[in-house]
């Protein structure tokens, strides 16, 4: 059986030295799990572009993105393989307003691994808390 193969951009949205961390809603794939926001990126769209379609779609905010990709995994889901590329974001000034999300927290980059991520998360979790978010 072939493995779907999903490619997903994520947000580490940084401000005021906290990274904004969203809860999942409790229904559909890994419930009130935490995530980096973000979602699927379409056919023709880059993982910039999805990203800030995605952001205006469940937050209705706009960010600053990094050019560079900050990381990306694969990791395998019973639905799928989920291919996770995150980009460093600043907000513009909006407050990220819940759309499809249950919640959300800013954390500083030392307390990110106190909420239940989705497991594609956990790496970029891993190399965050061990960053200097002034730098990024």
């Amino acid at each position: 059986m072939n493995r779907k193969n999903i490619e997903v951009s994520g947000a580490i949205i940084i401000q005021d030295s906290k990274i904004f961390c969203a809860q999942r809603n409790n229904h559909g794939s890994l419930p009130l799990k935490w995530e980096f926001p973000g979602g699927k990126v379409e056919a023709g769209e880059t993982h910039h572009t999805a990203l800030q379609r995605e952001l205006i779609e469940e937050l209705e905010i706009e960010v600053e993105m990094n050019e560079d990709i900050y990381m990306s995994v694969s990791h395998e889901y019973d639905f799928g393989t989920v291919h996770l590329t995150t980009i460093v974001c600043h907000l513009k000034g909006e407050v990220p307003l819940l759309k499809e999300h249950h919640d959300s927290k800013w954390l500083p980059a030392e307390e990110l691994n106190t909420l239940d991520w989705a497991p594609a998360d956990i790496p970029i979790i891993e190399k965050l808390s061990k960053e200097n978010l002034e730098d990024l």
